[in-house]
């Protein structure tokens, strides 16, 4: 009996030496954290999490999981990357080996926050860590205010695509429409210097084609049948009184004569009238006018038996043996066009011809409707086959010379300022600032900024704007 109750006595002892070495851990746990977790780890091994923070906007912390502002996932800081960061300023002032590259630290090239002492894997994107050098920063120091270094990886990552800045030789051709008008400065308006009734009509429609010399109409006119007889009776006086030994007798007559002659001829008479007047001695009732010009007859006004005067405009002729086309140019295409700049024309119903011709006048104002100026262009048109009112399609070829061009796609426009990102050795992208030109397509012309050869990035550099633009303001929070 006294050796079952000495076993059962051991036992309880045994079990509350147990219970009091298990308590005691809990309370020195309690009291000192770190000698429970180790390592920053809690007692099932993991990790533990510090705060969590948005990945585009790493200072911003979250005491739990879930979804940033922007709708990315939150991502854990852990305690071990803390230290981590920690670490990695004392592993920047160890020397390196002789002919090898300093390293300052790794970082994870989708989250540039993360720092770690030692290559690996990053935790949060899996990706290799990319080493910092410490030529690299130094490097960086020295580049323009926003200038970034984007490892290879990442650069693939994002679609970085480089060019090189060109000078080109450019040409711009300019289409519009064009309407075809007559030459105005051949146009012929047909009146009488007196007045009278027309008695024959020899062009008697519109759209006739008159030459130079034909006649027109005859007209009565009580005026011009008295001057005729002015100018018989001063012819005769002037054959009497020409040679009288008085010189005032022979002056007046000569004057007498000289002075009808002049009058018949300002009233259009012509010289051959004039001579059958001499000739024949008889004065004519109805005198012929005859066209001063070759061209078509555009419009009529002269019909028998009709009463003018000189205010009555009988005939318009003109001349189509050159044209006008007058072209509707943008107002921001106008700086372009030049006095004497050759211009091509095609008509739809002459399928495979074109017309050349020249600009020969910019005209001073801008259509308020359409917000274009019209340019004349002169042609020749020997076969008349380009007639006034036709529509035709213009071709103005704009010679530039030789320019510095970049993709379009390579320049950033926030209208306010246009930036292209320059590739330096490194992977170092710089923000340079430039005066953009006239566009040509998918071309644009870079008037100052930029040098022929410099390599540029093409694509991928909104995200590499962002990534400067994020480095100069945290640069400016760090001052």
């Amino acid at each position: 009996m006294n050796n079952r109750s000495l076993r059962i006595g051991a036992l309880v002892l045994a079990g509350m030496a147990a219970l009091g070495a298990v308590y005691g851990r809990r309370v020195l746990a309690w009291q000192d954290p770190h000698a429970a977790h180790g390592s920053a780890q809690s007692p099932s091994g993991q990790r533990t999490v510090l705060y969590y923070y948005d990945a585009m906007n790493p200072q911003h912390h979250y005491e739990k999981p879930g979804k940033a502002p922007d709708g990315m996932d939150l991502v854990p800081q852990y305690a071990n990357a803390s230290a981590t960061r920690n670490n990695a300023a004392q592993s920047s002032t160890q020397s390196a080996a002789p002919g090898e590259r300093k390293v300052l630290y790794w970082y994870d090239p989708m989250h540039p926050a993360y720092k770690a002492d030692k290559p690996g894997i990053a935790p949060d994107c899996g990706m290799q860590l990319v080493p910092k050098y410490a030529d690299e920063q130094a490097s960086l120091a020295k580049m323009p205010v926003g200038t970034v270094m984007i490892p290879p990886e990442k650069q693939q990552l994002i679609g970085v695509r480089t060019g090189k800045v060109e000078r080109r030789s450019l040409v711009r051709t300019i289409h519009t429409t064009a309407q075809i008008t007559a030459d105005e400065t051949k146009i012929a308006h047909i009146h009488v210097k007196v007045s009278g009734w027309i008695d024959k009509v020899y062009v008697d429609y519109v759209g006739q084609l008159v030459k130079k010399g034909q006649p027109l109409f005859t007209l009565y006119s009580p005026d011009l049948v008295a001057t005729q007889d002015e100018y018989l009776i001063a012819r005769r006086g002037q054959a009497s009184l020409g040679n009288s030994p008085f010189p005032e007798v022979s002056d007046g007559s000569n004057s007498l004569f000289r002075a009808a002659r002049d009058r018949l001829k300002l009233w259009d008479i012509s010289d051959e009238q004039i001579k059958k007047l001499d000739e024949t001695g008889e004065v004519t009732k109805n005198l012929t006018f005859y066209s001063p010009t070759t061209g078509f007859v555009t419009d009529r006004k002269a019909f028998p038996q009709t009463s003018v005067t000189s205010d009555t405009e009988l005939y318009t002729i003109s001349d189509l043996s050159t044209i006008w086309a007058n072209a509707d140019v943008y107002e921001y295409e106008v700086p372009y066009i030049r006095l004497g700049q050759p211009v091509e024309l095609q008509l739809s119903y002459y399928p495979g011809r074109t017309w050349h011709g020249k600009v020969s006048y910019i005209y001073p104002v801008v259509d308020a409707q359409s917000h274009t100026v019209k340019v004349r262009i002169e042609l020749p048109n020997a076969e008349l086959e380009l007639k006034p009112q036709m529509f035709a399609d213009a071709q103005l070829k704009v010679d530039y010379g030789s320019k510095v061009v970049v993709p379009a796609e390579a320049v950033l426009d926030s209208g306010n300022e246009q930036i292209v990102f320059v590739v330096h050795d490194g992977g170092m992208f710089e923000p340079r600032r430039i005066t953009m030109g006239p566009q040509f397509d998918n071309l644009i012309v870079v008037l100052s900024g930029l040098k022929p050869g410099e390599q540029i990035v093409v694509s991928g550099n909104f995200l590499i704007d962002s990534e400067s633009r994020l480095k100069s303001a945290m640069g400016g929070m760090q001052h």
